[in-house]
């Protein structure tokens, strides 16, 4: 996973339930309207676009939408047929595809974007929305002392080394006047931090959705989360440079598609973990369909956001270049990264005139 102000998240996700409910109903009458596969063609487009899938691919936007739900096509609406790129572990791996010309579209924690603009991946950012605020649970023992970011001190905390979690973990150590030298820092896989977490090898985990909900339904009272951990990071969709200059309003309509498909989630919780568990996304009716139905009600996963899709603004550039500041401080980036510029360059004007047209920004 993985940037933004807490100003950015007040604003994109503390309206959750108003954007679940009225977003979500607006785009459920448009489909009564006119069904979901009704969009217009695109006018121009590649004779194929490369998506790439991380994770498995059976949960989320891409598994609904991949699905057809509401009746949607996507390369009827876009024109072009899509190719599913799987294997990808998390979105940094994806830009070293995207540089190798093997990837022409994809989803982007501003972790990765952060690292992809000093090796010179030929990307463009179209769209972005802040992650769920709440999307990072940071797990201690349930009969542990600590209690707040101040009994932290000197203790061992498993992250995931410059992810979300990480960032999280800076942010809310700084509540208390703590830096991340000021912990015994352990970087883990999420599979590995739970194993080492249930086995008490260290004090505390921080992580994100849907493992920490899963995780902590595994737990039951062994674990306890600490209050007012919070999550700053921003999510970006990009496109491989060359082709998103040749067809900008293809990857507009994609984007836009994103957006919708999202708001059908929210609609539908309960036919999207459903269709989700019958992809083989998790095993059916049990307890694993039920943590990710609440946490689409909750709107605590990562897509979650996507329904506030917008092009990259003055907030999503300057909380990603916060986050860069704070990875190079910490020697997570080798390198200082003018990330704003970047962001906000002319030379996307053409990608961000597109989206925002199609978004209605």
């Amino acid at each position: 996973m993985t940037s933004h102000s807490n100003g950015a998240q007040t604003s994109g996700i503390s309206r959750r339930r108003l954007l679940a409910a009225s977003g979500a109903a607006a785009v459920t009458a448009s489909i009564g309207a006119r069904g979901l596969s009704g969009a217009h063609a695109a006018e121009a487009a590649p004779p194929q676009l490369t998506v790439a899938v991380i994770g498995d691919g059976r949960t989320g936007v891409w598994a609904s939408l991949r699905a057809g739900v509401g009746g949607r096509n996507l390369e009827q609406e876009l024109g072009t047929r899509i190719v599913w790129q799987p294997g990808f572990t998390a979105s940094l791996p994806v830009m070293e595809a995207v540089k190798a010309g093997s990837v022409d579209f994809t989803f982007a924690t501003a972790t990765a974007v952060v690292n992809a603009i000093p090796a010179r991946v030929p990307i463009v950012p179209l769209a972005a929305y802040p992650l769920p605020s709440d999307e990072v649970d940071f797990f201690v023992q349930a009969n542990s002392p600590i209690k707040t970011a101040a009994d932290l001190k000197g203790k061992k905390i498993a992250h995931q080394n410059g992810t979300t979690g990480t960032y999280s973990l800076i942010k809310y150590l700084e509540t208390a006047g703590l830096r991340l030298t000021d912990v015994q820092a352990v970087s883990l896989s999420g599979a590995d931090a739970f194993t080492a977490f249930a086995q008490g090898s260290v004090d505390g985990w921080i992580h994100w959705q849907p493992a920490t909900a899963l995780a902590l339904a595994k737990l039951g009272d062994k674990a306890r989360p600490l209050p007012n951990v919070k999550t700053y990071d921003y999510a970006f969709y990009v496109a491989r440079s060359e082709v998103a200059a040749k067809y900008p309003q293809v990857f507009a309509k994609f984007v836009k598609i994103i957006r919708e498909t999202q708001a059908y989630i929210f609609a539908h919780p309960a036919e999207s973990v459903a269709l989700w568990a019958s992809q083989g996304g998790f095993p059916p009716n049990g307890s694993e369909q039920a943590v990710y139905e609440k946490l689409i009600r909750d709107a605590r996963l990562s897509d979650s956001g996507a329904i506030a899709l917008k092009p990259v603004d003055e907030a999503a550039a300057a909380a990603t270049q916060d986050l860069a500041d704070n990875f190079h401080s910490l020697g997570v980036l080798p390198n200082k990264v003018d990330v704003r510029s970047f962001l906000l360059g002319s030379q996307f004007d053409a990608a961000k005139k597109a989206v925002a047209s199609e978004l209605g920004a």
